[in-house]
């Protein structure tokens, strides 16, 4: 039996971030109230800002006027254990995000840059370590990052990562987290891989940047996949946003018909100052909802 999105994220951990930015069922034809009443929140990667693994990301997403920071796992193990993982740093980044009224949006699993999932055999020891770090901060969703030397473009590496997810998904989908891939294949194979897993505790966190870079259908496929297989989208291109390449207005309006009500996250580069950039961006997707709540 299927489990919808909406069930599942509302038995869970994460129900009161659900809530407020779940689409609850509703079509297209609400968008304009739910825009005006809620709005897609924009957050911002902790590396991006510049501070990585760094408390002082939420000082800097505050004055740059985000609504939530994605904060990364850290990259090197401390005694075979996620820095993310010490209750002592748990508590610091609760407060940070406490003080500032930021959430924590997502968190991000950096080591798997380097024990990639389709074959590394310490990969599934880590996603299985950042559920409960995810949970107790309050974030719905863990970025599993699936580049370069770890990419998977191969069906034969898809159905390995298909298949340690199915026995990943129980575990994230008890602690009201939902596990997130983002990577370099389209959004068809991507669906394929949720298909094998069968799991709402297992979506796709959709990248435009990455996957216009790959040629991929950036205008269609965050609609093809639907609200319910998208668990979070980061948004960058080259340089400011609305600068490259990438019709921002165009792929924004297909999120919105999409039903999607989750966060949109900054991954964009500092071109100048930190604090200037993101403030920037974010007033420039910010332009364009509001523009779209008008059109509608």
């Amino acid at each position: 039996m299927r489990i919808e999105r909406r069930e599942f994220i509302q038995s869970s951990a994460a129900a009161a971030l659900a809530a407020l930015f779940g689409l609850r069922g509703e079509r297209l034809a609400a968008l304009p109230a739910l825009v005006e009443e809620r709005g897609l929140k924009i957050a911002g990667c902790d590396w991006s800002l510049g501070k990585e693994g760094d408390l002082g990301a939420f000082d800097l997403a505050k004055a740059a006027g985000l609504d939530g920071v994605e904060v990364s796992c850290g990259k090197a193990p401390e005694g075979g254990k996620l820095p993310l993982t010490d209750p002592e740093r748990q508590r610091k980044y609760l407060e940070a995000s406490k003080a500032n009224g930021l959430p924590i949006a997502s968190t991000c699993l950096e080591i798997l840059h380097r024990d990639g999932l389709k074959d590394h055999p310490d990969a599934p020891r880590w996603i299985a370590q950042a559920i409960e770090p995810a949970k107790a901060l309050g974030a719905g969703v863990i970025l599993l990052p699936l580049f370069s030397k770890q990419a998977i473009e191969k069906r034969s590496e898809q159905e390995a990562v298909a298949a340690r997810l199915k026995d990943l998904a129980p575990e994230a989908r008890k602690a009201g987290v939902v596990l997130g891939l983002e990577n370099t294949i389209s959004a068809k194979d991507n669906g394929w891989i949720l298909d094998q897993v069968k799991s709402s505790a297992v979506q796709v966190y959709y990248d435009v940047g990455n996957s216009h870079r790959w040629k991929h259908d950036i205008y269609r496929e965050v609609e093809w996949l639907g609200k319910d297989r998208v668990c979070s989208i980061h948004l960058k291109d080259q340089g400011y946003l609305g600068e490259g390449a990438i019709d921002f207005p165009r792929f924004l309006e297909t999120v919105l018909k999409s039903g999607y009500r989750g966060w949109l996250v900054l991954e964009t580069r500092i071109v100048k100052k930190a604090k200037e950039d993101f403030k920037r961006n974010a007033e420039f997707v910010r332009g364009i909802l509001n523009s779209e709540k008008k059109a509608k």
